[in-house]
């Protein structure tokens, strides 16, 4: 079995909408490429992929006259810079470069990731990733800090791999149905030089690790959005029982498009 099971929660969350150029919105639940986030914070190694199988939404307390379980929402004026961070840039003088924006984030939120481990880079022991993963999940150990959206709203996290799924506390709501229409689903991150030289308005510069190697890449990033919906309390795609498992292929092929 290569199923990772956990739940995450935390005070704030904000899964930034990116058609929002300027004032941050989130969507009202986690995104799949939120939670892979999450799962690789907690253990990551280029070996192994993370698929996102379904999200539950198990703390969401909003829309209190409907009683549904969704997020309350809760706008936060922050101090942002205007402009981009570079290791090229000169001298930074953060009170000349300082603007207030508005986010509109999720208070008070609880959710359940479930995911399979996919193999990459030759790899074909998954049983050790999958032991590896649970240890630190239950000790509570990590990379770096998981967090929601933001780096600065912090998450906490469990194992559920133990627990039975009748189990009320990790079980989300089936009365909650919802449609949520265009949802981010993950990015690919394409390396491609040619692209890089022609089209500097979308160029990339990213770490790409294989094997036990890792190597600056020159290309591109590709967002992938698929049409969600809440569906007995877990976020899948509209009209199925998870969430599209084409798209990982689609990444992965991009990816590994110009090896």
């Amino acid at each position: 079995m290569r199923i990772v099971d956990i739940k995450v929660w935390g005070d704030y969350a904000c899964f930034t909408r990116p058609e929002f150029k300027v004032e941050r919105v989130s969507y009202p639940v986690m995104t799949p490429s939120a939670a892979r986030g999450v799962l690789e914070a907690i253990y990551w190694k280029p070996q192994i992929r993370y698929l996102i199988q379904r999200i539950g939404i198990l703390r969401h307390p909003h829309l209190e006259k409907e009683q549904l379980p969704i997020g309350r929402e809760w706008s936060l004026l922050r101090n942002e810079m205007s402009s981009r961070q570079s290791e090229s840039a000169k001298d930074f003088y953060v009170e000349a470069d300082r603007q207030q924006r508005t986010s509109l984030v999720l208070k008070d939120v609880a959710y359940r990731i479930q995911a399979w481990i996919d193999p990459r880079n030759g790899e074909t022991n998954i049983g050790k990733h999958l032991d590896t993963f649970r240890r630190r999940a239950e000790r509570g150990q990590y990379f770096h800090k998981p967090f929601l959206g933001c780096r600065e709203f912090t998450a906490d996290f469990e194992w559920l791999g133990d627990k039975p799924d009748n189990d009320e506390t990790i079980k989300p709501d089936s009365n909650l149905n919802l449609p949520l229409g265009s949802m981010l689903f993950d990015t690919a991150y394409i390396n491609d030089s040619q692209h890089y030289k022609i089209h500097p308005e979308d160029r990339l510069e990213f770490w790409r690790h294989e094997y036990d190697k890792a190597c600056v890449a020159e290309g591109y990033a590709k967002r992938f959005f698929f049409n969600a919906e809440i569906k007995n309390g877990w976020l899948v795609e509209k009209d199925r029982s998870g969430l599209p498992h084409s798209i990982y292929n689609e990444i992965k092929i991009m990816e590994a498009g110009n090896d």
